[in-house]
């Protein structure tokens, strides 16, 4: 797969546990792409944290109004019944308990949920922005992001960036597969067809409690 369909194939998945009438956050980036694959059937309400619920899909070149666009700065599509808002609203929203399911992307997840994913060395960043909130105040916290790092690991045993939030990752989706977090460790739920377990285990730093 190249990177595009790497990408894609990681947020089609995200995609799948997703449940009918969920209010859903998606991080910026790779996460974003989610919006694009809801399953027929089900309705979500997508929520971003700079001021909207209901957004939609991606918009065509010939449909997109550069006024409207998401926490990353994309721009991004309204569908009937969605609104906008003020950041106070949003994170009141957010904080109050009100997203069922955050998805976004990480730096480094570890064996005990703990999320990095804002600080990256040598890098000059304004800080966390609103992962730490989205990460603590929705009921479900989903990473989606790419197995390894140009081969270095990012599912580590425990990890060594400044951290985003503790405890706090629910499940992590790969172009390789599915990893749930849980009080035993790390349980490897799903692998892609294109890997072998063996690839899967040497990409993960942290032990894998294999359960397919």
């Amino acid at each position: 797969m190249d990177k595009e369909q790497l990408q894609n194939y990681i947020a089609s998945r995200v995609a799948k546990e997703l449940c009918d009438g969920d209010i859903v956050n998606l991080g910026i980036g790779l996460p974003t792409r989610v919006a694009n694959f809801i399953p027929e059937g089900i309705e979500i309400i997508l929520q971003s944290e700079n001021g909207f619920l209901g957004l939609g899909p991606t918009p065509s070149t010939d449909n997109r109004d550069d006024s409207i666009v998401n926490a990353g700065g994309q721009p991004v599509t309204i569908l009937p019944g969605g609104c906008f808002f003020d950041s106070a609203t949003s994170f009141g929203i957010i904080r109050g308990g009100h997203v069922d399911v955050s998805v976004l992307g990480a730096l480094q997840v570890d064996l005990h949920g703990n999320i990095a994913n804002y600080m990256i060395p040598g890098k000059m960043v304004p800080g966390m922005g609103g992962a730490m909130d989205l990460v603590t105040g929705a009921r479900k916290v989903i990473v989606a992001m790419e197995h390894t790092a140009k081969g270095a690991h990012k599912i580590l045993n425990a990890c060594n960036l400044p951290l985003t939030a503790v405890n706090a990752v629910d499940l992590i989706i790969t172009e390789m597969g599915v990893i749930e977090v849980t009080p035993e460790g790390l349980k490897l739920i799903e692998i892609n067809p294109e890997y072998t377990l063996d690839e899967v285990i040497a990409a993960t730093e942290a032990p894998l409690i294999v359960a397919l």
